[in-house]
């Protein structure tokens, strides 16, 4: 909570975190992918707070898919909401990283057809979503 009784600004990226990991390790590695465990870092993050989110019992959904696919990056955006509102809007650059040469590396084809599953329009019907 901030100063003013609102979730706080960093406590919205340990949202998007924890929905990332779950979907990028868990969902991945459930559908055969597990190249993501082998080193992703985030190169950028963006976020656009729409309205105050206050601290109640019930959890708010991240919902998460991709916009974008590059030989050696690819971003995921965003939403926070629950039925009745949409808190924040929000996106993040992922590079694929080899942790031992510790350098950014190209995406691997399982990676690639995963991340095609969830590839939709910045305004998207479908997306994966978790609860946080």
């Amino acid at each position: 909570m901030d100063a003013f009784g609102h979730v706080n600004n960093v406590e919205y990226l340990r949202y998007l975190e924890q929905a990332r990991v779950d979907w990028m390790f868990e969902t991945a590695r459930e559908a055969g992918v597990d190249q993501f465990s082998l080193g992703t870092v985030v190169a950028r993050h963006e976020i656009e707070y729409k309205r105050p989110l206050v601290y109640r019992a019930a959890p708010v959904r991240v919902e998460i898919w991709v916009t974008k696919i590059a030989a050696a990056s690819f971003v995921c955006a965003y939403e926070v909401r629950d039925e009745d509102a949409l808190y924040a809007v929000a996106q993040t650059t992922l590079v694929p990283f080899d942790l031992a040469e510790q350098r950014p590396r190209r995406i691997a084809p399982e990676e690639n057809f995963y991340l095609r599953q969830y590839l939709l329009d910045p305004a998207p019907a479908v997306k994966a979503a978790r609860a946080v």
